[in-house]
């Protein structure tokens, strides 16, 4: 089974003070032991990078560069998708539901992956199954 891993995930996987962090650790472990394929997209990347050297450092964003980025295999938005993601995003009217997010829907809709490693809400309400 293929899995999408969302920023929340890696977030909580990389942040000792995330309160999720200890469950978030052993569902990231869980999955690279069985050999389970981590699909993301650059959004992510940049959205997680971000928000990594904001909150921690730079230091930490290189580590998320050097240790974790190399365990996913990351989908590049195309013009297409970044296309369908906003008019998702658009149509949607929802303030909460972020362009990063209507993108991961539509990789995962092209791609045909129903499971994710999330906390973000929005993956359950729009129909995916949470792994962890």
């Amino acid at each position: 089974m293929n899995v999408f891993v969302d920023t929340s995930a890696l977030l909580a996987v990389l942040d000792r003070r995330d309160g999720r962090h200890e469950s978030a650790k052993r569902t990231w472990i869980e999955l690279l032991e069985a050999g389970r394929l981590l699909v993301c997209h650059n959004y992510i990347l940049v959205e997680t990078s971000a928000v990594l050297a904001r909150r921690m450092g730079m230091e930490a964003a290189r580590l998320f560069v050097r240790d974790v980025v190399p365990a996913l295999r990351v989908v590049w938005i195309t013009r297409d998708i970044h296309e369908a993601a906003v008019g998702a995003q658009l149509a949607a009217g929802r303030r909460a539901l972020s362009l990063v997010d209507c993108a991961s829907f539509e990789i995962m809709r092209r791609a045909g992956l129903r499971a994710v490693f999330a906390f973000d809400p929005h993956f359950e309400e729009f129909g995916y199954e949470p792994v962890g």
